[in-house]
């Protein structure tokens, strides 16, 4: 068991070490630029996505999940910020198209840089971690599916946070945030 987990945590280390610092700060400054923020994700990563926007609820940000019934139409500078570890399916494909005729801002988040869909993208955070898909250009892991992907995404976009908040020039306080967190629990 000690083993597998200094492997797994050694694997994600490595990830997060090559991540492109200057895509991270850009995905921070379109967050604080933002008038909403909209998140989506299939599958695990959809669950990445939750996690990312109650964090981001957390710190004050009009937030809201692609497909939960109290999500309003994206607008205008509004920001959508797709997770995704392939870069594609036909659920993006059809976000990408409302995304462009409102004129929102995308934001993709994926390990995949030979996509169609990064062209529409005024942003593209590239995560070098294993998928599902095991592509060449991937790197090796001892993990199953795409759970490299989806424990580097979690801990690269709760930094981002921390990062925007400390950016931020009306960030919220411990105390605030602590407020905003569910009391129906």
């Amino acid at each position: 068991m000690r083993t597998i987990l200094e492997t797994i945590t050694q694997e994600i280390k490595t990830v997060l070490a090559n991540v492109n610092e200057t895509e991270a700060i850009e995905l921070s400054e379109l967050l604080i630029q933002a008038k909403n923020i909209f998140v989506f994700g299939e599958g695990r990563s959809g669950l990445m996505g939750k996690a990312f926007a109650m964090r981001l609820m957390h710190g004050g940000f009009s937030v809201y999940v692609v497909g939960e019934t109290t999500t309003p139409s994206i607008q205008k500078d509004d920001l959508l910020v797709v997770i995704s570890g392939s870069g594609s399916s036909v659920m993006i494909t059809s976000l990408i198209e409302t995304v462009k005729k409102k004129e929102a801002v995308l934001a993709l988040v994926t390990t995949n840089r030979e996509e169609e869909v990064i062209k529409d993208c005024q942003s593209v955070l590239h995560v070098p971690a294993a998928t599902k898909y095991r592509r060449s250009i991937e790197p090796d892991t001892i993990q199953p599916l795409g759970n490299q992907f989806d424990q580097s995404v979690h801990l690269l976009l709760d930094s981002i946070i921390i990062y925007t908040l400390e950016k931020a020039s009306d960030s919220m306080s411990f105390e605030e945030m602590k407020n905003k967190h569910t009391n129906m629990e």
